[in-house]
């Protein structure tokens, strides 16, 4: 058995629509729309609405640790337009491309930049979404928890510890746990690009210690620290930042 895994795609539909070759299922770990590209600034929601020199200033601003005027400088971008409808209207133009990509099957949660409502609308058949659930894939039982936690960043579905441990105690025990956020461990979750720390989860750490899962899969730092790390029975896996890698994570049992 052989199940690609992706994570991070932020609008690289031309590789996703590739990335289930050679594969019995594909695995997404969220995080499809592109708002911002931090290595090309052009491209991503925010410059199509704004351009690229507002795009370049904040992520000079965030990059820095600015965030009070990161958040003034967007607000003020903002002011006199309706944020939710374009926001969406561009969302919904990514995920038409993005969910038709998908190959069959394939097994999605969200990350902390996707907008969970909108889901349905496009996941065809042959795609399953799971937010604290489980699915079968090959005699093992993979489980899924979406999104991210609270940060500065204010991602679309980021949601409060509390919630996140819910979702991660209705799981049980799994074979493969599925997140796209990593456990709280400093090397998984420091990006060395942008020199900072991303949120990591304590209840995803405490599962792994207490379920302990053949594998751990997550996404969300683009450039980690430590891609791979085992802790006790279980093998942590970052699988990757696929929008710029193009490459799926393969995993074979």
């Amino acid at each position: 058995m052989r199940v690609h895994v992706v994570s991070d795609v932020h609008g690289n539909a031309e590789d996703l629509a590739r990335a289930g070759e050679g594969a019995d299922a594909l695995v997404c770990l969220g995080d499809l729309i592109l708002f911002l590209d931090y290595a090309d600034h052009s491209r991503g929601i925010f410059p199509e609405l704004f351009g690229t020199a507002n795009a370049d200033r904040l992520i000079e601003l965030r990059a820095a640790r600015r965030f009070t005027e990161a958040r003034e400088l967007t607000r003020s971008l903002w002011a006199g337009i309706d944020r939710e409808t374009a926001v969406e209207q561009a969302v919904r133009k990514q995920y038409a491309e993005l969910f038709a990509a998908f190959p069959t099957p394939t097994y999605a949660t969200y990350g902390n930049v996707d907008i969970p409502r909108l889901w349905p609308e496009f996941a065809r058949p042959g795609t399953t979404v799971l937010d604290g659930e489980r699915a079968e894939i090959g005699g093992l039982v993979f489980g899924f928890v979406g999104g991210g936690l609270k940060s500065p960043m204010r991602g679309p579905y980021e949601i409060d510890a509390e919630t996140y441990a819910a979702k991660l105690a209705a799981l049980g025990e799994v074979d493969v746990l599925c997140s796209h956020i990593p456990p709280d461990v400093p090397e998984l979750c420091y990006d060395t690009v942008a020199r900072r720390f991303e949120r990591g989860s304590e209840a995803l750490l405490a599962a792994i210690h207490d379920i302990r899962p053949r594998y751990a899969l997550f996404g969300h730092v683009h450039q980690p620290l430590a891609q791979r790390m085992r802790i006790g029975a279980t093998e942590c896996v970052n699988v990757g930042h696929f929008a710029s890698t193009g490459t799926p994570w393969a995993l074979e049992w």
